[in-house]
């Protein structure tokens, strides 16, 4: 890609290209990647550094995964014009991923970076793996996957590089990729409240009842998992439009087809970290 930049956008860029090749002076970079605005401007980022030959997008592909996403992902990838592997993971053989405490995502991110240096580095010549945690991710307390990466040895150049995730967005609007207003799209274990123990049967529910309320014209949306009460969280401004009578009885049913008893829209609207935030402890410094 040789698309030109603004030039607070092109010092951006020149610093992500300038971290990648120092730390992928040959050989393969890996992308562990989602589908999503931060791991879709790594990937295309990568392409326009190091070129599509030396990038490869890896997706772990597992029931915490929405069949949406994937499709959406590969989609994202094609454009960018990287290729395209997917591993299998299996981090809901891992007695503490179940058990769903604070620290689920380390248990997440630890088997999908195995996987990767195991089954993926060596056959397709990986030298280097990177993910797309950005500045604003690096600055929360309620992000245990980023010490999985620590671990791996994992790169984020655009942490490094002082991306935040407006920085991000704009720079993905900039060089054109397709998912750059992609509304955040965490995994769908992220909907059952931590200690309550996530399962196939689980995600299959919020599955479910996130695709059928996207049908309904509601793109970001959270389906939280309580038992037999879905909670469903929606952007503030379209709460209203959410209890017009036959949206409403849309989005009830939406819920009772997907397993669920009880139906709620909640109030507060959508909370990013609303299971994790209470339970860290958030440090200055």
């Amino acid at each position: 890609m040789t698309t030109a930049l603004p030039p607070d956008l092109a010092r951006l860029d020149d610093e992500v290209g300038r971290l990648l090749a120092d730390s992928v002076p040959a050989g393969r970079l890996g992308v562990a990647f989602s589908g999503g605005v931060d791991s879709g401007l790594l990937l295309a980022l990568a392409v326009r550094h190091l070129g599509a030959a030396r990038v490869v997008a890896v997706i772990g592909v597992s029931p915490s995964l929405a069949a949406d996403e994937l499709t959406a992902a590969r989609a994202v990838a094609a454009a960018i014009g990287a290729p395209v592997v997917e591993v299998a993971t299996h981090e809901g053989d891992n007695p503490l991923y179940r058990a769903n405490g604070p620290d689920r995502c380390f248990h997440c991110k630890d088997e999908l970076f195995t996987r990767i240096s195991d089954e993926v580095a060596g056959v397709h010549g990986l030298t280097a793996v990177a993910y797309g945690e950005n500045a604003d991710d690096a600055r929360r307390p309620d992000r245990p996957g980023s010490r999985a990466a620590t671990n791996h040895a994992v790169l984020r150049p655009l942490a490094d590089a002082g991306l935040s995730k407006t920085d991000v967005r704009a720079l993905a609007r900039a060089l054109g990729l397709p998912n750059a207003d992609k509304p955040a799209a965490p995994c769908l274990a992220s909907r059952i409240p931590h200690f309550s123990q996530v399962d196939p049967e689980k995600l299959r529910q919020v599955e479910s009842a996130e695709r059928e309320v996207r049908a309904l014209g509601f793109p970001d949306c959270r389906v939280r998992h309580h038992g037999e009460v879905a909670r469903i969280e929606l952007p503030e401004g379209e709460i209203a439009r959410a209890m017009e009578h036959d949206t409403r009885i849309a989005l009830q049913q939406a819920g009772i087809q997907a397993g669920f008893r009880f139906v709620a829209v909640d109030v507060a609207g959508i909370q990013s970290g609303a299971f994790t935030l209470p339970l860290v402890e958030v440090t200055n410094g």
